[in-house]
């Protein structure tokens, strides 16, 4: 198993992130950080975790040209060595059943999709001023912290089974599937020649990934109540074209959602479009 985790320019955020990785029960598995272009603080940061702990721990760097996360995510998707690639985002903390969890929900033919939970900023900043091991308090103190307004959705704590009707209800649906929570399997995310890079600037490059994967024949399990990621607070982003130009938005709707029988990137060349697209067909 692989955890590929984004990071951009905020070493303390994951600095919390990568021990909460280190504090997993289920420790069989390695890290794969996706750089976009970070300084040397966050070099460090990694340089010195993995100096300490016997997790491995890989780092794949591009230089800081703006966003270009699906870039970065592919390099480390090339990087890893696990069967099933679990993404998370570098502001998102785990609890330590998260990657037994996650295992245990892996199915063939599926991709898994986790929620988060949103911390509020008074908790953020005392978080990474005291270095608490908050991924740590059990679900009914995490519980209360969320219903006493420091995080929201204080019902992700309380954990379901691995079972019902509840896992299959978005089967089919792309939205609010993200990177900060999912799982899919390497050679599903060959299929569709990883994320497409032709996103730069802020936003749509995961629901892109999830909509292709779904086109692809995957179907959707969502394991909502079972172990959230924490997401420390910052300040959210609006998707907007970037300062070349760029628009993802209309990448998305015009591109993707123009073109439905599409599931790869739109830098794939055509030839091997037809050819993947054939294959998929003839495997129905």
């Amino acid at each position: 198993m692989s955890v590929v985790v984004t990071t951009y320019n905020w070493p303390e955020a994951l600095s919390l992130v990568l021990k909460s990785l280190a504090d997993q029960k289920d420790r069989n598995f390695e890290i794969v950080i996706a750089d976009d272009g970070s300084g040397d603080e966050t070099a460090q940061v990694i340089k010195d975790f993995a100096a300490k702990n016997p997790i491995p721990v890989k780092h794949y760097w591009h230089e800081d040209m703006g966003f270009r996360v699906a870039k970065a995510r592919n390099g480390a998707i090339g990087l890893c060595e696990g069967d099933l690639v679990i993404f998370i985002d570098g502001d998102c903390c785990v609890m330590p059943d998260f990657i037994t969890r996650h295992r245990k929900a892996a199915t063939k033919g599926c991709l898994v999709s986790g929620k988060r939970v949103f911390l509020k900023k008074r908790l953020t900043n005392t978080l990474l001023t005291r270095k608490w091991a908050f991924h740590k308090w059990p679900r009914p103190l995490l519980f209360l912290t969320a219903l006493f307004g420091f995080a929201n959705r204080p019902f992700q704590f309380v954990r379901l089974p691995h079972n019902g009707p509840w896992l299959w209800e978005h089967e089919k649906c792309w939205q609010k599937a993200q990177t900060c929570n999912l799982a899919v399997f390497k050679s599903d995310i060959d299929r569709v020649h990883g994320f497409d890079e032709s996103y730069e600037g802020h936003g749509l490059e995961d629901s892109d990934f999830v909509l292709r994967l779904l086109r692809s024949g995957l179907k959707r399990k969502n394991v909502e109540y079972c172990s959230p990621v924490l997401h420390l607070f910052h300040e959210r982003k609006v998707p907007k074209p970037d300062k070349t130009g760029n628009d993802n938005a209309k990448l998305f709707k015009e591109m993707l959602m123009g073109d439905p029988e599409r599931f790869l990137p739109l830098n794939a060349s055509n030839d091997m479009i037809s050819v993947r697209q054939n294959s998929q067909k003839a495997g129905e």
